[in-house]
């Protein structure tokens, strides 16, 4: 027989159930249809199309087995005199049932006798195969065994006929309890990144966990070297294995299957991340330290921004990447004509002819981000953060805590710089500290400026470099560069210029709220205050929205002035000593005076007492006096902030040319508090040194134009 033959009354198995078969349809209007009644309490009546109880895995408990496809893909991993034998136990196995060893139709032949399912029971041919399989040679051979292939045939088809060798594992050979123990601690340390330790300490807080749960002495774990072996099954199965930081980020991974991102349009998903630059550099006075690198992606076209500052990000720098992405980069001088947008593949005319800013530009994409996607560090889910990018319409989408492939295209941007960029500079550190060499700080290092020129440099040749991420459908097999692909899309999604005014940089700024008193605005042992705060109009509730307080925005870099949104706009409000203070500083500078100097008057005596020790500290590191430890520190970290004023070139703001914010005003802003998040901890992994602060520009201005002579200015 090659089909099973369905009469009333035969027991049927299917969808996990017994039923009955009660009615069969022979000329139904789509083919056969049979009438099933489940067995049981409820009786059940369900109808199927013949065709379709086979697909569903419904069959017949009586009658020849279902014939079955062999499957090839498994028998090719066994070899061919395994396959053979499987096939020779198929034949066996249907002639034991069916009394011939292959399905076919029309048989005029009868089955030999002693398999003649009419004249034997299963029972007997069982046992005439078996005694058949001996006489032919075949060892330990019964009616027990050939019983066992039939249950084998029926479950897994010929490939359970394969013999398959090796026992059972050692998982299967543990306790289930100790199992569950150790599954329970291993993933308990991935979340919470628990440094390794020995697996001896493990098998003690299994022991632990298992007197807990069970009680003591109840369940006992195995000896040393079994515990080892069993603890490493474990580990690989759950995915555990290998050093501290694979199994955090296995640990954090989400649940596949993984759906890719699909991206049709620059901008529309911006991801943005910093990490430490694997290279030193060099601050004043020999300081060596490690730089921090931040950089947005831009998913669609592959594109980069990236700045380096000291460790720890800051708002600002999230500002100065913005600003980057909506601004052309301008040409420098040392830059030879192939990195012009006007000698790339973007169409330079017609952009030319809506933005006068690209005549000039340099050969990098110009990109309004819609969603940007970043982790969890303070800076970029900060409320100033959020405020920034709603201003500009810009969505910002966190992702889970310590989840690296939610944001795998930022990430392995990090390994591309290292590997492209790092690896050929002086200083570089390699990726652990094994692989770092032994005399990496005696190599002549640059500076943050010179770093950060290279850099960029860097950035705008790797626009002309292809990706293999970037493909065209009319071309699936070209790998397109950054900027073909931008110029590819820009005849879908258009290109809208972006001029960024002076008050929408001050939005990017951070923000906090601050109370206006007669006294004018108080923080951070600071006051600033200006005739337009105690105006009539400083009244309007339209702008002072928070529980009676007024918007300030402030710069970390350059605690001098902040601004207040008033109903007219943006004002800028000064401090009330700023002329006490000969030369610019920073947050660090303020910092470390507040902390050195005693209070010993009111709160307006001791703000002037900091003014004046502020003015001697900067003189003092102007005049390379002489210096503490912490001291040098401090004015380290202060100028490798890179504290420094952007020239305003006619026709626009250049921000992009520099590693810090200008914002086209009269100077910079005002300190945040000490415990803000935007400002890094003191012990951020640079050195001590010595720095000069730069003095203020001739004129009263800290706005450089395009006369001014070059020079330091931090240099006295």
């Amino acid at each position: 027989m090659s089909r099973p033959v369905w009469k009333i009354g035969d027991p049927v198995r299917g969808d996990g159930r017994e039923w009955s078969v009660a009615g069969v349809e022979a000329h139904g209007a789509e083919g056969p249809r049979i009438w099933l009644l489940e067995r049981g309490r409820s009786g059940g009546l369900a109808v199927f199309d013949l065709a379709a109880l086979s697909d569903l895995g419904f069959e017949l408990l009586k009658g020849p087995p279902r014939l079955r496809v062999p499957q090839m893909g498994l028998l090719s991993t066994v070899s061919e005199d395994q396959q053979v034998r499987a096939f020779a136990l198929e034949q066996h196995v249907r002639e034991v049932e069916t009394g011939f060893p292959t399905p076919a139709l029309g048989r005029a032949e009868r089955p030999r006798p002693q398999y003649d399912p009419a004249l034997t029971t299963l029972a007997q041919r069982e046992q005439a195969k078996a005694d058949e399989l001996a006489e032919q040679g075949w060892t330990a051979v019964s009616r027990a065994t050939v019983r066992r292939w039939r249950k084998r045939y029926h479950e897994g088809g010929v490939w359970g006929l394969v013999s398959k060798r090796g026992g059972s594992s050692r998982l299967q050979r543990a306790d289930s309890r100790v199992v569950e123990a150790l599954r329970a601690l291993l993933v308990q340390e991935a979340l919470r990144s628990r440094s390794r330790g020995w697996k001896k300490r493990m098998r003690r807080e299994a022991q632990w966990w298992l007197d807990i749960e069970y009680g003591p002495g109840v369940v006992e774990v195995p000896p040393q070297s079994t515990f080892n072996s069993l603890l490493t099954c474990v580990e690989a199965v759950l995915g555990l294995e290998g050093t501290v930081s694979q199994r955090r980020a296995r640990a954090s991974r989400p649940a596949p299957p993984f759906t890719p991102t699909v991206v049709l349009r620059p901008g529309e998903l911006v991801m943005l991340d910093s990490t430490p630059l694997d290279v030193l550099i060099i601050l004043d006075d020999g300081v060596v330290g490690r730089p921090e690198l931040t950089i947005a992606l831009d998913v669609a076209t592959r594109s980069v921004w990236a700045i380096v500052r000291t460790s720890g990000s800051k708002l600002t720098d999230v500002a100065v990447l913005l600003a980057q992405m909506m601004t052309p980069m301008m040409m420098r001088p040392e830059w030879p004509d192939s990195l012009s947008m006007a000698a790339s593949v973007i169409p330079h005319q017609r952009l030319l002819s809506m933005d006068e800013r690209l005549k000039d530009a340099a050969a990098r994409p110009v990109i309004v981000p819609e969603t940007i996607v970043v982790d969890q560090g303070k800076v970029f889910v900060s409320p100033s953060t959020r405020a920034a990018c709603e201003s500009l319409g810009i969505s910002l989408q966190p992702v889970p805590p310590a989840n690296g492939p939610a944001k795998g295209h930022v990430e392995r941007q990090f390994g591309s710089v290292n590997s492209q960029f790092c690896q050929y500079l002086a200083g570089h550190t390699g990726a652990s500290v094994s692989e770092r060499g032994s005399k990496v700080e005696r190599e002549p290092l640059r500076t943050m400026r010179e770093l950060q020129e290279l850099l960029d440099e860097f950035l705008v040749h790797w626009h002309h470099r292809p990706h293999a991420g970037l493909r065209h459908p009319l071309m699936p097999k070209k790998a397109l560069t950054p900027n073909q692909m931008w110029a590819s899309l820009l005849s879908v999604a258009g290109y809208v210029p972006v001029p960024l005014g002076s008050d929408d940089y001050v939005e990017l700024l951070p923000v906090r709220w601050q109370a206006i008193t007669d006294a004018g605005i108080r923080f951070d042992y600071r006051t600033y205050d200006h005739a337009c705060l105690h105006q009539e109009h400083t009244n309007d509730p339209a702008v002072r929205s928070k529980d009676g307080l007024w918007e300030v925005h402030y710069n970390p870099y350059d605690p001098v002035r902040v601004w207040v949104r008033l109903a007219e706009g943006f004002v800028e409000v000064p401090w009330i000593h700023a002329t006490s203070v000969s030369l610019p500083f920073t947050h660090h500078v303020w910092e470390h005076v507040c902390k050195v100097t005693e209070r010993t008057g009111s709160r307006t005596e001791h703000e002037a007492q900091l003014a004046l020790e502020l003015d001697d500290f900067l003189k003092r590191a102007a005049g390379k006096a002489k210096l503490s430890r912490t001291e040098r520190r401090v004015v380290a970290r202060s100028r490798a902030s890179g504290a420094e004023l952007v020239p305003v070139p006619l026709g626009g703001l250049d921000v992009l040319g520099v590693p810090t914010l200008s914002f086209g005003l009269a100077g910079v802003y005002a300190a945040p508090e000490i415990d803000d998040e935007t400002i890094p901890d003191e012990d951020d992994g640079f050195l001590d040194g010595a720095c000069q602060l730069p003095a203020e520009p001739a004129g009263g201005s800290s706005i450089l134009d395009d006369t001014t002579p070059e020079g330091d200015l931090w240099l006295p």
